[in-house]
């Protein structure tokens, strides 16, 4: 029974972890709080530390495998750069073509 209780221990953790980061990068957007520069500061640092948390916790990234950890980390950082420059390349598009 002790491995399942670390196992679940750990979950959660990085469900509470994810879930504090999440309501970071939210409150700073909806309370307008800060100066836009920093707010994009606090969702992109909130953004690194939620997929490092997601790699450790969920996916399980230790010192034992490092070219396991080396592979993870490179898909991550290829996602990471599709869904972002996807994301920058799809608005850009539109704000070109809402200003026509």
């Amino acid at each position: 029974m002790q491995p399942h209780s670390s196992n679940t221990r750990k979950l959660v953790t990085g469900f509470v972890l994810a879930l504090a980061l999440t309501l970071i990068a939210f409150a700073a957007v909806w309370t307008l709080a800060f100066p836009v520069e920093l707010t994009f500061g606090i969702i992109a640092i909130s953004a690194l530390f939620q997929v490092a948390v997601h790699l450790h916790y969920f996916l399980g990234i230790d010192s034992k495998t490092p070219v396991e950890n080396i592979l993870a980390m490179a898909f991550a950082g290829v996602l990471i750069f599709l869904m972002v420059g996807g994301s920058l390349w799809i608005m850009f598009d539109l704000y070109e073509r809402m200003m026509m």
